[in-house]
C-alpha cells in the first residue's frame, strides 16, 4: 500500500452496552501505509509466513491490516493492552559488563532506566482507546478464532462488558483467573491482590479448543500418590477405573472370563473388551466380580485445566527468557493460550507486544505471527529475542526434530517453524514523531516538577503551583491555553498559579498571556519555553550516538571492525544521576546491545545477514566480523543499537 486509504469498520452490536463520555462508534479507519525498515531471514527462504513486527499506534498498525488482506484471517489474538493502573512502566537499562546499578527511589525515576509507556488515562480516555481497538480487532479475526484479553482487578467489569458489545455476550467462553503470585500481607488495610483476569471470547462455536492438561499441582501429585498404587510386572505404575455402565443396557450385559456382568451391564461392548485385554488395559482382581481398567501413569495426561489457573508461575529473576520488560509474562501462560487456541501454522496478533512473549511463544510452537507497538524500546527487545530464537531453530534443523526450548508446559517436541525470518515495519512514520512520554519526563526531572498522578489535566507541582505541559508535537498556541482556562473554570475553588512547559509558542500567545493575567487575581498563566530558555535549553540538544568502523575487502571475505563508540545520551544520564558509572565505562561494548550486519544494503531495507545479540547480561558484543562477500562491488551496512535503542547506521562501499 502506497498510500492511505479509508476503511468501513462495521457496528458493535452486542448487548448490554457500557456508556462513557465521549463514547463514539469507529466508522471507518484511515489505513497510512507501512514502511520495510528492516528484515532477518539467515537462510534466504521464502518469506511468505514470515513475522511482521511493526512499529507505531497499533490503531494504524490494524487498519494497515485491514486494507493489506488481512480481514478474517486471525487465528488467534491475544492481547496484554495497558492496565489503567496508575503506573509509569520502566524499562530497567544496565550497562552490558558493569555490575552493579541504580535503584527506583520513590516515585522518582533514575536516568538509567527508559520509560516505555505511561499507565496514567482518564478514564473515559481509556475505554475509548481499548473500545476502537477491540472493534478493529473483530474485523481480523477469523470465524473460527479466538482472543484473549489479559486485565487485572481494576478494569476487569469494564473490559468484559466492551467485549460484550463487540463480539457478542454469547461468544463469552471463559474468565480464566490467573494467580501470578502468593498472598501477602497489606498494609494498605485490604487483602493483597494476587491474580491477574483473562477474558477468552470465540468468534464461532466453532472456535478450535484443545484441553490441556496438568500434572503440577499439589492436588493432583496427591490424586497420583493415593491412586496410582498398582504395579505390573513391567513394573509400570497405574491406576483402576470401573467400566460400568450407568443405565440398563441388555447388549452389554455378558460375562467375560468367568467375571459376572454388572448389573446395568459394561460400558464398552465385547469386542472392546476383548481388544483392551489383548493390550493389557484390563485388570483381573482375584476376589471380586468386577473387572476394571488399568490407566498407566506415563500414559495419564493429568486434571483437565479450568478456568483457575495456580500452576504457572511468575518469571523467576534468574530466568534465561527475562528480557528486563516491566510487564513481561511467563512463556508458559502464552503456552498454554496458544496450544489451547490455535494449530501449528495458524496466525497469532498481539498488538501489545511489549518485550515479545506472544511472538516468542508462537515462533516457538510452529505458527505465524503478527505483532505492534508503539515503544521503539518494545520492537527492540522483540526483534532481538526473535533473533535467537530463530538461530537456534536453524541450528536444530540438523537434529533430531525441534527442541522443546524448555517451554514449561510444553513437553512434546516444538511444531516445525512456520517460518524462520521476520520483517520490521514502521507504520505512520511513528518513529520520526516525538516521543512524547520519554520528553516528558525528562522535562520533568530537569524542571524539577513533583508529579501529580491523580490529575487527570495537569502534570503535576513547581514550587506551589500547578504545571500543564503541553505535547511536544506542536507549539503552545491561544486553543492551549483557552482548554486551560475552561478548566480552571470548572475548578471554582483552585487558586494556584499555573505554569505552562512547551516547547515553542506561537507569535498569538504573548497578547493573550498578557490580557488574560491582566484581569485575572488568581491563576496567573506564565509559561517555560524550553526551546529558548536557557535554563533549560540544553537538555533538549540532542547529541546522536556516534561509532568509528572499519570495513574492509580482501581475499573474497568482507572484514568489519567496531573501533569505538560514544553514546551522549548514555554519558550524560549516567554522570548526571550515578556518578558511580563514570569510571566503570572502560570499553565502548558496555554501552551496545545489538550489532547487525548488512553486506548488500540497498539504502532502503536492512537485510540481517548477520546478528550478534549477546545471549546474557553480562556479555559483550564481538566487534570483529568476517562474512563471505558478494560478487561484484556492494554497499556493506553495520548497525550499532546501544542500551537505550538509539541506532547508529555506518555504510561504505567496497
Amino acid at each position: 500500500m502506497t498510500k492511505k486509504q479509508t476503511i468501513q469498520i462495521a457496528e458493535a452490536k452486542g448487548r448490554p452496552m457500557l456508556y462513557w463520555v465521549g463514547k463514539r462508534p469507529l466508522d471507518y479507519v484511515t489505513a497510512y501505509p507501512a514502511q520495510l525498515v528492516e528484515t532477518f531471514n539467515p537462510t534466504g527462504e521464502d518469506t511468505a509466513a514470515q513475522g511482521l513486527l511493526f512499529h507505531g499506534d497499533n490503531k494504524d498498525v490494524l487498519a494497515w491490516l485491514l486494507a493489506n488482506g488481512y480481514r478474517g484471517k486471525v487465528d488467534l489474538i491475544y492481547i496484554d493492552p495497558p492496565f489503567d493502573s496508575g503506573a509509569d512502566y520502566v524499562r530497567h537499562v544496565q550497562l552490558r559488563g558493569v555490575k552493579g546499578t541504580t535503584k527506583l527511589d520513590g516515585e522518582g525515576y533514575t536516568l538509567d532506566e527508559q520509560i516505555q509507556y505511561t499507565d496514567i488515562w482518564a478514564n473515559d480516555t481509556y475505554l475509548q482507546f481499548v473500545y476502537e481497538r477491540l472493534l478493529l480487532l473483530k474485523e481480523l479475526l477469523s470465524a473460527d478464532g479466538s482472543i484473549y484479553v489479559h486485565c487485572d482487578w481494576r478494569k476487569n467489569t469494564h473490559l468484559r462488558l466492551i467485549l460484550n458489545e463487540v463480539f457478542g455476550e454469547k461468544q463469552f467462553r471463559n474468565e480464566i483467573i490467573w494467580e501470578r503470585k502468593g498472598g501477602s500481607s497489606n498494609p494498605s488495610g485490604q487483602y493483597d491482590v494476587a491474580t491477574d483476569t483473562i477474558l477468552w471470547y470465540a468468534n464461532s462455536d466453532g472456535a478450535v479448543f484443545h484441553q490441556r492438561y496438568t500434572k503440577d499441582t499439589s492436588e493432583v501429585q496427591q490424586y497420583i500418590e493415593e491412586r496410582f498404587v498398582h504395579a505390573g510386572q513391567d513394573r509400570r505404575r497405574f491406576m483402576t477405573a470401573p467400566i460400568v455402565s450407568p443405565n440398563y443396557r441388555p447388549n452389554l450385559v455378558y460375562e467375560y472370563k468367568g467375571y459376572i456382568p454388572p448389573p446395568n451391564g459394561w460400558s464398552i461392548s465385547r469386542e472392546v473388551m476383548e481388544e483392551w485385554d489383548q493390550q493389557g488395559k484390563l485388570y483381573f482382581p482375584e476376589s471380586g466380580s468386577r473387572i476394571y481398567r488399568k490407566i498407566y501413569l506415563d500414559e495419564y495426561p493429568g486434571q483437565p485445566i479450568s478456568n483457575l489457573w495456580t500452576d504457572v508461575f511468575v518469571i523467576n529473576p534468574m530466568a534465561h527468557e527475562r528480557v528486563d520488560f516491566p510487564t513481561q509474562k511467563p512463556e508458559a501462560l502464552l503456552v498454554r493460550i496458544i496450544t489451547s487456541s490455535s494449530n501449528p501454522g495458524d496466525l497469532v496478533l498481539d498488538c501489545f507486544v511489549g518485550s515479545g512473549t506472544a511472538t516468542a511463544v508462537a515462533q516457538k510452537l510452529g505458527r505465524r505471527w503478527i505483532a505492534a507497538d508503539i515503544n521503539k524500546g518494545a520492537i527492540h527487545t522483540t526483534s532481538k529475542r526473535l533473533q535467537t530464537i530463530i538461530q537456534e531453530q536453524i541450528e536444530a534443523r540438523s537434529g533430531p526434530g525441534q527442541p522443546t526450548f524448555g517451554l514449561d508446559g510444553y513437553e512434546d517436541a516444538s511444531p516445525v517453524p512456520a517460518a524462520l525470518s521476520f520483517s520490521v515495519y514502521r507504520v505512520n512514520d511513528y518513529d520520526l514523531n516525538i516521543q512524547h512520554n520519554e520528553a516528558v519526563n525528562l522535562a520533568v526531572e530537569l524542571i524539577g516538577i513533583e508529579r501529580i498522578k491523580t490529575d487527570t489535566f495537569f502534570e503535576g507541582t513547581l514550587g506551589k503551583r500547578l504545571v500543564k505541559i503541553i505535547p511536544f508535537n506542536h507549539p503552545l498556541t491561544p486553543l492551549d491555553l483557552q482548554l486551560l482556562q475552561d478548566e480552571l473554570k470548572a475548578r471554582p475553588d483552585e487558586e494556584r498559579d499555573v505554569v505552562v512547559v512547551c516547547l515553542g509558542k506561537e507569535t498569538t500567545v504573548d497578547p493573550w498571556l498578557e490580557d488574560y493575567n491582566k484581569h485575572r487575581p488568581v491563576n496567573k498563566i506564565e509559561f517555560i519555553e524550553l526551546r529558548t530558555d536557557q535554563k533549560y535549553g540544553k537538555f533538549f540538544v540532542h547529541q546522536p550516538a556516534q561509532s568509528r568502523v572499519s570495513i574492509t575487502r580482501q581475499d573474497g571475505k568482507i572484514t568489519v571492525e567496531i573501533e569505538d563508540f560514544i553514546s551522549p545520551t548514555i554519558v550524560e544520564r549516567l554522570e548526571m544521576d550515578t556518578p558511580l558509572f563514570k569510571a566503570q565505562i572502560h570499553d565502548w561494548r558496555a554501552m551496545v546491545d545489538v550489532v547487525m550486519i548488512d553486506i548488500s544494503y540497498d539504502g532502503e531495507v536492512f537485510n540481517i545477514d548477520l546478528s550478534d545479540v549477546p545471549q546474557r547480561k553480562n556479555d559483550l558484543v564481538n566487534g570483529h566480523y568476517e562474512l563471505a562477500a558478494p560478487d561484484g562491488p556492494t554497499t556493506v551496512a553495520v548497525k550499532i543499537i546501544d542500551m537505550l535503542g538509539e541506532e547508529v547506521l555506518v555504510t561504505t562501499e567496497i
